[in-house]
C-alpha cells in the first residue's frame, strides 16, 4: 500500500469532517490502526481544523477586521460595509458553524474511542505476554522436575498418613546433590483457615527436628509441588498442621503424613 498517496488523495480530511460512509469510516479506522502514519496525520488534520475553528471566531470582529487591514498593507482606507436586507451570510455562517462543530463532536468521540481502543489492545498485549512467560517458565519448571526424578540418584520417601487424618499421604524427592528436596503435596487436604502446613526434617536418635518452612502457597499452587533447601542429614520427614506463621516445635498431634529415609544396608 502507498501510504503517501494515501494521504495526500484527500480521504482523511473527509474522515476527520465526518462525511464519509460507514464502510469507508471503518477502512480509514483500520488504517489507522495498522498504519501509524495515517494515525499522525489524522491528528494532525483534527489539531488544524480546532486552530482553525479558533482562529475564525467572531468574538471580537473589530480586532479581527483591523487584524486583517494590517495583513493586507491598508493604512488609513476605511472599510464600508454594506448591510443586506436579509443577512443570508448570518444564517449561512451559524449554519456552517453547526456543521463543523457537530464535525468536530463526531471527530472527538471518534479520537477518545480511538484512544480508548489502543489502551484496551496494549493492555490485552501486556497480559498475553505475561501468560506466554508463564507458560514458558511453567514449562521450563516440569522439564527440570521430569529430568529429576527420573536421576537414578534421587532418594524417593513415601509418607504415610497419620492418626489426625490416615488417607493423607506426600512424598520426598531428595536430591542430596543439590540439597534440595521436591516435596509432593497432592494427597494433603486443605488447611483450615488460620492454619499452614510445616515440613519437617528429622534424625531418630534421638529425636530431632528442624524446620524446613511453611507452604504458605499450599491454596494457590495448583500443581502441589514445592521444592525446599534441606542441607540437613535427614532420617526421616514429616508434615504438621501449624498455626499460620508456623511453630518453633512440630505439634505432634497434628502430624499429617510421616515417611523414614531408607537407607541401603
Amino acid at each position: 500500500m502507498d501510504i503517501k498517496a494515501y494521504i495526500e488523495s484527500g480521504i482523511l480530511e473527509l474522515y476527520v469532517a465526518g462525511t464519509l460512509s460507514e464502510k469507508e469510516n471503518k477502512e480509514v479506522y483500520a488504517l489507522m490502526q495498522k498504519h501509524p502514519e495515517i494515525l499522525q496525520e489524522v491528528l494532525e488534520i483534527e489539531s488544524a481544523v480546532v486552530k482553525l475553528t479558533a482562529a475564525t471566531s467572531a468574538h471580537n470582529p473589530k480586532k479581527t477586521i483591523q487584524h486583517l487591514k494590517q495583513k493586507l498593507g491598508f493604512k488609513n482606507t476605511k472599510v464600508v460595509s454594506i448591510k443586506p436586507k436579509y443577512n443570508w451570510l448570518t444564517y449561512t455562517g451559524w449554519a456552517a458553524a453547526v456543521i463543523l462543530g457537530a464535525g468536530l463532536l463526531w471527530t472527538v468521540n471518534r479520537n477518545n474511542q480511538l484512544q480508548s481502543d489502543i489502551k484496551v489492545a496494549t493492555i490485552n498485549e501486556q497480559l498475553l505476554e505475561s501468560e506466554i512467560e508463564k507458560a514458558n517458565n511453567n514449562l521450563k519448571d516440569a522439564k527440570h522436575l521430569i529430568s529429576v526424578l527420573r536421576d537414578r540418584n534421587i532418594i524417593a520417601v513415601p509418607l504415610a498418613g497419620q492418626t489426625v487424618y490416615p488417607d493423607a499421604y506426600a512424598k520426598v524427592y531428595w536430591d542430596k546433590n543439590s540439597n534440595n528436596i521436591y516435596l509432593d503435596v497432592q494427597g494433603l487436604p486443605t488447611p483450615p483457615e488460620g492454619k499452614v502446613y510445616q515440613v519437617w526434617s528429622l534424625t531418630l536418635n534421638p529425636l530431632s527436628p528442624t524446620s524446613l518452612g511453611t507452604l504458605d502457597d499450599f491454596n494457590t499452587d495448583a500443581n502441589k509441588i514445592f521444592t525446599i533447601e534441606n542441607t540437613n542429614q535427614s532420617q526421616a520427614f514429616g508434615i504438621t498442621l501449624e498455626p499460620a506463621g508456623g511453630s518453633a516445635t512440630p505439634t505432634l498431634e497434628q502430624l499429617y503424613t510421616l515417611g523414614v529415609v531408607e537407607t541401603n544396608s
